[in-house]
């Protein structure tokens, strides 16, 4: 048996215990350690987890991940995303749709301090959804909107997703951050664009709430906008200048939300402790999977399975643009059955190769095509991640219904990817700045 062949065999396995409900992390963990052993020794493979585990758990640059997963939930839990819903509904929640409108600007804003998907859909869930069936809005329009605004939580910097890509390619994160911000604000445009058009065609949809005066648009701009506008200037613009690293930024941010949510008197003794609990389990479950991910890469490539993808790839007679459609179909059809965080690490060792040395693609811009990928598949059937948030937070809804509302939001990202393929400079002039 080539090398090759069982490089493939190791990912039928892979897949075939995902089917049988292995964590993500364990089952990338056995196949990688099996497959090495057999293609090595024992020795060697035990050897090469003991290092893999102790690098990753060890590595200061991946500390970067615990200090933004501590920002978003110290937000959470301070009652952040609260404010800032409460500011977007007092500027726009008195158009046609305008509730869902208002969920778009601020599931953007909170990602710019969360980073999580889940987090930002649960979070304005939890708000937004109460008040638009408080207006009469149809069920379909509102709980998709919310599901689907979580995916501007992992495009707009700080970003896990992000992290995770650049500790896996070795790319600048805070590249890769600058590079989230101009394509977010893009899909949030396009989401509003696309209920605007809903509603437009059916006011039922989301009829208007009632117009708030400008005394109240600037009570609540004070309220929430402005701590979260300093915190991201600070720990972002920071970044942008070069005068932190990505783990300080995470460290001045996560220290600038607790300082705000402080002063603000609106974090509780127990709502801190469990940011620390909450902090502590994602964290540990984002390096497990990226341990994981390490131990499986290990053992692809010494089956050169990447190696003979990239060779397979460049002597097909097929236009580069061709070629990554193929990869962004596949990437497409992964996400509706895995995690977003373990379809990064599994698929990039052996797409990353054949997107920039075979294709020729600015590896940032991949970066952003694959977090928008990825993002749809977090809110695609059967297993949509944040579609099941929603549907926890509003049982009443069927979840047929929840999905049938998520095709046209789907649609805007296709329109994203399309002319963030068409215009690469949107996603790269930002980092460029920065060189």
């Amino acid at each position: 048996m080539t090398a090759s062949t069982l490089g493939l065999i190791g990912i039928v396995v892979f897949l075939a215990l995902l089917a049988l409900r292995m964590p993500i992390a364990y089952a990338m963990a056995l196949v990688g350690f099996a497959g090495f052993a057999y293609l090595t020794s024992a020795t060697a493979a035990l050897d090469m987890v003991a290092k893999e585990l102790f690098s990753t758990f060890s590595s200061y640059s991946l500390s970067v991940i615990a200090m933004f997963v501590w920002m978003g939930f110290l937000a959470y839990y301070s009652g952040i995303g609260t404010r800032l819903y409460i500011f977007a509904y007092k500027l726009i929640g008195h158009w046609p749709g305008g509730l869902a409108i208002a969920t778009q600007t601020a599931c953007a804003i909170f990602g710019a301090i969360c980073g999580s998907n889940t987090a930002t859909a649960a979070t304005m869930g939890a708000i937004a959804l109460p008040e638009m069936k408080k207006y009469n809005y149809d069920n379909s329009i509102a709980t998709a909107s919310v599901a689907a605004g979580g995916v501007l939580g992992v495009l707009i910097p700080p970003s896990v997703i992000f992290i995770v890509y650049g500790m896996a390619t070795e790319i600048s994160v805070g590249k890769l951050f600058m590079a989230g911000i101009l394509p977010g604000i893009l899909l949030m445009v396009l989401y509003q664009l696309t209920i605007s058009l809903l509603t437009w065609r059916k006011p039922e949809l989301g009829p208007a709430g009632p117009r708030s005066n400008w005394a109240e648009r600037w009570g609540a701009l004070k309220g929430a906008l402005g701590q979260v506008l300093l915190v991201f200037a600070i720990s972002m613009g920071g970044l942008f200048m070069g005068w932190f690293t990505p783990t300080e930024a995470g460290a001045v941010g996560a220290f600038g939300v607790l300082l705000a949510a402080l002063m603000g008197r609106s974090l509780n003794w127990e709502g801190f402790k469990k940011s620390l609990y909450d902090t502590t389990r994602t964290t540990a479950m984002i390096m497990l999977l990226i341990a994981g991910a390490m131990i499986f890469g290990r053992f692809l490539a010494i089956s050169r399975v990447p190696f003979e993808l990239a060779s397979w790839t460049g002597a097909l007679s097929l236009p580069p643009f061709a070629v990554m459609g193929i990869i962004l179909g596949i990437y497409l059809v992964l996400g509706c059955f895995i995690d977003a965080l373990a379809m990064i690490l599994l698929t990039i060792p052996i797409f990353f190769p054949i997107v920039t040395n075979t294709l020729g693609y600015d590896p940032i811009w991949f970066g952003v095509i694959v977090v928008l990928v990825v993002g749809m598949g977090i809110i695609t059937p059967p297993v949509g991640m944040n579609v099941f948030i929603i549907k926890g937070i509003a049982p009443d809804v069927p979840l047929e219904t929840i999905f049938r509302g998520i095709w046209p939001f789907l649609a805007a990202i296709v329109v994203c990817l399309a002319i963030l393929m068409i215009f690469p400079q949107i996603v790269l002039f930002l980092p460029n700045l920065m060189s």
